[in-house]
């Protein structure tokens, strides 16, 4: 009977002076019939140990895609990245040969899929698929893999592990399939973990659940977390560093308490207006008029210009290249320090 050997840990060079995760000038691009759609133009950031960085922005924004970029899952074809890099403690993962790649999913970089449910074999149980890593990655044996995934269990908080390890996915609540999920994405002890939506569909309460157990875990292991979400109400209390997106480039990128102090740009200002508040009850929400632009017909001058009610001639000449306008603060808006300040309060909508 053939066995799989377990896979080694990779061993980046220089692993304790580059950062833990950089993505540099990263470009992204699905060829389709309809035209070469480019999903991410650029997008640059880095992550450290311990750091939670928030990548937000609306459905197409590119959020996604850059985080399957990072983990080496793209479908290709359609996609391609066609220019930057991806380092981890400072090895490029764009560079190696997929065998090698492999070694860092799971172990180095890990995610956290958007539907739980689809993301989860229907037809065997949830502690059979945790255990499946143990026994694939680590080589241990079906007693001590089971052992270990009943503790993962327990560690994200699933009543009565040991008797729930044979259930099957659908057996399980949409909160406690998502803890079952983040139990298999941490279950090599990754040093960067991916949360792509990992509230959706869930209620309030059990949102907020979820978001204060991956907090504890990112503490307890001293992961960076790289949380994508649409809605910034979510990140408040979790984030340290956010970034905004918008058809596949970076428009704003400052601290939580930055961004939401005072927004640099016209589409966070947005995106920050559109969030139900207590004090504003029974008050319409203010929405972002429009939709996203097309990644197929990206057009001239800066992205958001279309929608933004700042707009002026410049916006339409010259795209603004993402800027620090404050220590920290980076904006790509030509009129950034009028936003910051407030000086477009009265603009006509």
């Amino acid at each position: 009977m053939a066995t799989t050997e377990p896979s080694a840990a990779p061993r980046p060079p220089d692993a304790g002076a580059a950062p833990l995760l950089e993505v540099d000038d990263l470009h992204v691009e699905f060829r389709t019939r309809d035209g070469v759609a480019k999903a991410v133009n650029g997008v640059s950031y880095t992550l450290s140990e311990g750091e939670t960085l928030a990548v937000l922005g609306e459905s197409g924004s590119g959020k996604s895609v850059t985080a399957q970029a990072i983990m080496g899952i793209l479908d290709t074809p359609p996609g391609y990245v066609t220019g930057g890099a991806v380092r981890f403690r400072g090895q490029d993962l764009l560079q190696l040969p997929e065998e090698e790649r492999r070694a860092y999913r799971g172990r180095s970089v890990a995610m956290i899929f958007q539907d739980a449910l689809s993301s989860l074999n229907p037809v065997f149980p949830v502690g059979w698929q945790i255990a499946e890593m143990f026994r694939v990655h680590e080589g241990l044996s079906k007693k001590d893999a089971r052992a270990r995934t009943v503790d993962l269990m327990d560690q994200v908080r699933i009543p009565a592990a040991r008797e729930r390890v044979n259930d099957y996915p659908h057996q399980f609540s949409g909160g406690m399939r998502q803890r079952i999920m983040i139990a298999m994405s941490i279950a090599l002890d990754p040093d960067v973990l991916i949360a792509d939506e990992p509230t959706t569909a869930l209620d309030v309460t059990v949102q907020a659940q979820i978001m204060n157990l991956l907090a504890d875990l990112q503490r307890e292991r001293n992961m960076g977390m790289i949380l994508i979400t649409h809605d910034l109400g979510v990140v408040a209390d979790v984030a340290d560093t956010i970034e905004v997106m918008y058809s596949g480039r970076i428009m704003e990128q400052a601290s939580v308490h930055d961004i939401y102090g005072a927004p640099a740009h016209p589409y966070t200002e947005g995106l920050l207006r559109s969030i139900p508040r207590v004090d504003l009850k029974g008050q319409e929400l203010s929405a972002i008029k429009g939709l996203p632009p097309n990644l197929s017909r990206i057009p001239e001058g800066c992205e958001f210009r279309p929608r933004c009610p700042y707009a002026q001639q410049i916006c339409h000449d010259t795209r603004p290249p993402l800027l620090e306008i404050a220590p920290g603060r980076f904006s790509a808006c030509h009129f950034a320090q009028e936003v910051l300040e407030g000086d477009f309060d009265n603009a006509e909508q």
